[in-house]
């Protein structure tokens, strides 16, 4: 008896070590399958894929997402089908006075803070070359590296602005600049030290915008301030119906979606 009692033990021994390899096989299959299907998902593009043509986006911009929303980002000032702008009562500028008549497509994110991390934007290329010499920066970018003209071209990431207003803000920063006085009389924007605070309608589309250039094209990495500040922005700025709109609208162009905006209109049953 105490010799098959032994046997009988020795089996349910047996039996829970296969069991105990079998569910370590599985969970090492399914743990390799998780990373396999992390890594496919980073590995596919989540960013611009379709337009590479800067002028394409604007005009892409002007006749199918702001034909009946001519309304600049920061100043919120009405603008005709021609570009001319209508400046809001108490609207001032210091300098760039004949940019103010017209708007201009902003980079939310600009152009040089993503540029930046292109070689050809540091460095230039063999084929950036006219015949005052070889150049780099955004002309040599945009002549040989099409990741750079998708970012670029991003209708996401672009806004109409006051021309002014996009040329005194330049490539600075967003932050908050308590005691700064506006730099556009009316028009709360405020500049100072290379950073740029923007009014509060404008500063939950900027957060989710800078938001989403950084979760699509991971060579563009926001610093630990700017990342906290956006995502401050964000929880305190919800979106309203026309960024919803919008983002509807690019994604239908474009044919990538923006989930930081996206999630939250759906949430809000703002999407169209």
């Amino acid at each position: 008896m105490r010799t098959t009692a032994i046997k009988s033990a020795a089996r349910r021994l047996a039996a829970l070590l296969a069991c105990c390899l079998v569910a370590l096989a599985l969970s090492s299959c399914s743990d390799r399958d998780k990373t396999e299907r992390e890594s496919q998902e980073a590995a596919q593009p989540r960013g611009n894929t379709r337009e590479d043509s800067f002028q394409g986006a604007k005009r892409n911009l002007e006749r199918l997402v702001y034909h009946d929303h001519r309304i600049t980002l920061y100043c919120q000032a009405p603008y005709r089908k021609d570009g001319t702008v209508s400046l809001p009562d108490g609207f001032t500028t210091p300098k760039h006075q004949a940019r103010a008549t017209r708007i201009e497509w902003e980079h939310v994110v600009p152009a040089e803070n993503f540029g930046r991390t292109f070689p050809e934007w540091r460095e230039g290329a063999p084929d950036c070359q006219d015949r005052r010499g070889p150049f780099k920066g955004r002309k040599c970018a945009e002549r040989v590296n099409k990741e750079y003209r998708l970012m670029q071209a991003d209708m996401y990431n672009l806004y109409p602005a006051i021309g002014a207003v996009n040329a005194l803000r330049s490539n600075d920063n967003y932050a908050m600049l308590p005691g700064t006085p506006n730099a556009f009389g009316s028009c709360a924007v405020k500049i100072a030290g290379n950073k740029v605070e923007p009014p509060e309608h404008a500063r939950g589309t900027i957060a989710r915008t800078t938001k989403y250039m950084a979760w699509a094209y991971p060579r563009f990495k926001l610093s630990r301030q700017q990342e906290q500040l956006m995502d401050a922005w964000d929880a305190m700025y919800p979106v309203d119906q026309w960024e919803c709109t919008r983002a509807e609208r690019i994604e239908a162009i474009q044919g990538n979606e923006s989930p930081m905006v996206k999630e939250q209109c759906q949430k809000a049953g703002l999407w169209p």
